[in-house]
């Protein structure tokens, strides 16, 4: 079996506050679900990419420490998944859950 990344993904300015309890609790339902099934590894939720230190080498052997994310984009990982699945259509199928109780975009990528 093969690990996946499901990455949900929210604006650049995504306001918590807009989650309701039907929210979580079909986010809760989906993790239970998950449990069940024994595809769950890791679950977490991240805080906004405003709060996010990017490290990066410099020539002179230092590491510079720059607030913010390491790039800059319309979207940032919010939470994510990382499931153990068959395949990648079994994968895909926990996505299309993870975007309807999250109400937000998802990736599905595989690990090496």
């Amino acid at each position: 079996m093969a690990q996946y990344l499901v990455a949900i993904h929210h604006p650049d300015n995504y306001d918590a506050s807009r989650e309701d309890e039907a929210m979580h609790r079909d986010i809760d339902v989906l993790n239970e679900e998950m449990i069940a099934a024994g595809v769950r590894i890791f679950v977490g939720g991240l805080r906004p990419a405003s709060s996010a230190k990017s490290l990066r080498a410099q020539p002179d052997g230092k590491v510079l420490i720059t607030d913010g994310p390491y790039l800059e984009t319309k979207e940032h990982i919010g939470g994510f998944w990382v499931v153990e699945a068959a395949n990648l259509d079994e994968a895909l199928a926990w996505g299309r859950k993870a975007v309807i109780a999250c109400r937000a975009p998802v990736e599905v990528r595989p690990f090496h």
